[in-house]
């Protein structure tokens, strides 16, 4: 049995950059508090963990003084950053440069729109880190939609800014606006007052195709990521609908023997939160097996 890695899975700048930041704070000190999981995967978080990484909430931040605590990859809210001056807080900000320049894209248009009584809309995941910190620059303001009938918030007589949340599915945003411009023609809205911003990170859209084509060169697919990951589920969706003997594992503990019976090869890929040691310790376990079944 043939398995291999797929070189262009695992983490993206944003979230190597925070990781990075997190060792290089620790090899310092020996606590460093985090504000929500550095990352969406279980195993990763374990590991910082073990090296002084305390991941922490926003009540427990509100308490929080004299400490040094990291902003995750997927940015924070205006609020974050006046709490922390008045608790004499020092942010360690990791937050990826593509959710900071969205983030300022997303306040220059709920100040512009607001003007002209519009509305600002993010394709988004509600309750997600990334989203909380998008709707943080329009005051709350911004309508959250993930699904068709989320767009019953929206008044389509009304001007419309849509933006996406970085790790969505692009076919999914595209469908969606799709769906935004029917209802504003149906409730005879004007669409030079709809206004759709692409707004997803290349790294990750561009890894679609990319995935679609490894799938089709295994028989079978093991994609790693963990469960809370928004882009993992996308990503997975995207290899399950390609090959239909993909399968999702947090780790090498999840993995079933009979997957593998009649397999010639095995793809491991997985999501940009996913670290490359952890899909190495994966392809080891698969390995196993099959030296067992030989």
């Amino acid at each position: 049995m043939n398995v291999t890695i797929d070189k262009n899975s695992g983490y993206c700048f944003g979230v190597e950059f925070a990781i990075q930041m997190a060792e290089d704070e620790l090899a310092q000190d020996q606590t460093l508090y985090c504000l929500g999981d550095i990352v969406h995967n279980r195993m990763e978080v374990e590991r910082l963990h073990a090296l002084g990484l305390r991941i922490i909430d926003r009540e427990q931040l509100a308490g929080l003084h004299d400490a040094k605590v990291l902003i995750r990859a997927h940015g924070e809210p205006p609020e974050t950053y006046q709490l922390a001056l008045r608790n004499n807080i020092e942010l360690i900000d990791a937050s990826c440069p593509v959710v900071l320049k969205l983030q300022n894209r997303v306040k220059h248009a709920y100040d512009a729109t607001t003007r002209q009584n519009g509305q600002i809309v993010i394709y988004g995941q509600p309750g997600h880190a990334e989203v909380t910190g998008l709707t943080g620059q329009t005051g709350n303001q911004a309508i959250i939609v993930m699904t068709e009938a989320d767009l019953d918030q929206i008044d389509f007589s009304r001007p419309v800014t849509l933006f996406s949340q970085t790790t969505k599915s692009t076919a999914g945003f595209y469908h969606m606006k799709e769906v935004i411009e029917q209802r504003i023609a149906a409730a005879g809205g004007s669409l030079e007052a709809f206004d759709a911003n692409d707004s997803i990170c290349r790294q990750v859209s561009n890894r679609e195709p990319a995935l679609k084509k490894f799938a089709t060169q295994h028989d079978v697919i093991v994609f790693v990521s963990g469960r809370k990951s928004s882009n993992g589920k996308a990503l997975f969706s995207v290899v399950n609908q390609t090959n239909p003997r993909s399968y999702f594992v947090e780790n090498e503990q999840e993995l079933q023997d009979e997957w593998f019976i009649g397999a010639e090869t095995v793809g491991i890929c997985g999501a940009t939160s996913t670290p490359m040691w952890l899909m190495q310790r994966v392809k080891d376990r698969i390995e196993e097996v099959a030296a067992a079944v030989a």
